[in-house]
């Protein structure tokens, strides 16, 4: 099967990953001077990063027009929400940023919910598998 419906978990995860993701877009890209002044991270990578959801967004409620999206796209969907995950933990552990807690509670929850979405676009298409 190249193609996956668009039904169930997949539905679930396109849609709660688009309303979290256009929502951190449009903080981001709206405070993101405040956030920074609040989590002490670089607000320009909290810019560059709200800037990063808003085609993401896009490309989340796009698909959930579709009654199939392509297994590739589920795949990069999952591969680029655990390396988010990865990222946001790995950035202050790096040196990278250095948060204070705010941030850190930032970064982790961010981590969290994008671990969580890329379990559920996993978990869909072993689904799918299955299914088919």
């Amino acid at each position: 099967m190249t193609t996956i419906p668009t039904g169930g978990l997949l539905r679930i995860a396109l849609g709660l990953d688009a309303v979290m993701s256009g929502a951190t877009a449009l903080a981001l890209v709206a405070a993101s001077g405040a956030i920074a002044a609040i989590t002490s991270l670089p607000a320009p990578l909290l810019l560059a990063c709200g800037v990063l959801f808003l085609p993401y967004t896009a490309l989340l409620a796009w698909g959930l027009t579709r009654e199939s999206l392509p297994r590739w796209l589920v795949w990069v969907l999952a591969v680029g929400n655990a390396v988010w995950a990865v990222d946001c933990a790995v950035l202050p552990l790096l040196g990278l940023v250095s948060p204070n807690g705010w941030g850190i509670a930032f970064l982790a929850a961010q981590a969290v919910a994008v671990a969580v979405f890329a379990q559920m676009y996993l978990t869909a298409l072993r689904r799918a598998a299955r299914a088919a």
